[in-house]
């Protein structure tokens, strides 16, 4: 097949969302598919060299809505050589770029909302959702209403985004998500790592990976982490991710809190640095207010690392099933009950939970399982079963 994915950018400190569009390209391209990613950025982003895949980078836009004059001439234009088009977030003009260029034509397109669909955003940032509603009958929501099918990643996503905008009306499907096993060798990524940090040599290693944004429950992390550091010297909380504007009250919080000393902030880790910390860490925390998926959790799972997992993140429950991770509410009694849990636990139980976490991985969210499940729905033009029109 020949297919378009189409993005805001494939700057990877935008997480998620561009890790997903190149798991899934790399995969489909081994299996012999030709795949294009359309973007928002300037052909000058140094990120668009990085790109390991083809990318038609058709900014520079304007303002963080994204605005390109260029994008829908272009995908008016070269619409005919791809088979299939996939739109990947909402509220950015890739999308409503989308169903510009191609309504009435012959070109059949698929929407992943990667989660931004979710009510937390509506309960979180009422005036937001307000601004919304005032382009979603125009926009967004012609959007999904004309794809071919809205896909989401599991089934929490779907019965969550039903809860947004009461004028909703798509064909859905449900298609995994899924990441490939880490390569490289597991003994000199740890190393890495450590070398880089050495200050966490010999430690307990609690490994928080993401954006340092409120929203992954960054906050709540740290709280839980200063009510059990005095009563478990070894233990050592990992902060690694890319910092935001606001970033320094969570330093201030820390220091407040009397544990400045015992966190590592390393900002945005990749390649071998990012599986080295995964390596070195004996468990992972997101205690996020809202995770569609989580990215991250599923890259500790292929390291058999067990996951701390708030219940927001859409995939937990198939987690706790495994006995791959622990998860509780997204509030600092929940957080802190999850570190404790898993600090009561003896060497054995936790040796198990590292066995369990990576079958969780093999069984559910390897890569080739998620792409055989796309490319059915893209090959079948969305055909099957889903949610009304």
């Amino acid at each position: 097949m020949r297919i378009l994915h189409t993005i805001r950018s494939v700057n990877p400190e935008g997480g998620g969302v561009i890790e997903t569009v190149k798991q899934f390209s790399r995969a489909l391209e081994r299996q012999g598919h030709d795949v294009t990613i359309a973007s928002l950025d300037a052909p000058t982003d140094p990120w668009v060299k990085d790109c390991p895949h083809r990318v038609e980078a058709l900014g520079p836009s304007r303002a963080n809505y994204g605005m390109s004059p260029r994008f829908v001439p272009w995908l008016r234009d070269n619409a005919g050589k791809f088979d299939t088009v996939v739109v990947n977030g909402l509220w950015q003009f890739n999308s409503f770029g989308v169903w510009k260029a191609l309504r009435g034509s012959g070109t059949h397109y698929f929407v992943f909302p990667h989660g931004m669909l979710d009510p937390w955003f509506k309960r979180t940032y009422p005036l937001k959702h307000a601004k919304k509603w005032l382009y979603w009958p125009w926009a967004e929501y012609r959007v999904l209403r004309d794809a071919h099918s809205v896909l989401f990643t599991c089934e929490e996503e779907r019965r969550l985004a039903r809860n947004s905008f009461w004028l909703y009306r798509c064909h859905e499907r449900v298609v995994s998500l899924g990441i490939s096993r880490p390569s490289g060798e597991a003994a000199a990524q740890r190393e890495l790592f450590l070398n880089r940090f050495p200050e966490c040599r010999g430690k307990r290693l609690v490994l928080f990976l993401g954006r340092i944004h409120e929203k992954k429950g960054c906050d709540l992390l740290i709280r839980a982490f200063a009510a059990v550091a005095s009563s478990h010297s070894e233990l050592q909380l990992v902060m690694a991710g890319p910092e935001q504007q606001d970033s320094a009250r969570w330093h201030e919080l820390a220091n407040e809190l009397g544990v400045a000393e015992r966190i590592v902030w390393t900002g945005m880790l990749s390649g071998d640095l990012k599986w080295g910390a995964l390596r070195a860490a004996e468990v992972f925390a997101l205690p996020s207010h809202q995770e569609n998926f989580g990215i991250a959790v599923v890259e500790a799972l292929a390291c058999g690392v067990p996951v701390l997992i708030s219940r927001e993140v859409n995939i937990w429950r198939e987690i706790v099933e495994d006995g791959a991770g622990l998860a509780e509410p997204d509030t600092v009694d929940g957080t802190t009950k999850l570190l404790r849990d898993w600090l009561a636990k003896t060497p054995s139980e936790r040796e198990q939970m590292r066995t369990t976490a990576e079958r969780c991985f093999a069984d559910r969210f390897e890569i080739n399982r998620a792409t055989a499940n796309l490319l059915h729905v893209l090959q079948n033009n969305g055909n099957g079963n889903g949610g009304a029109r």
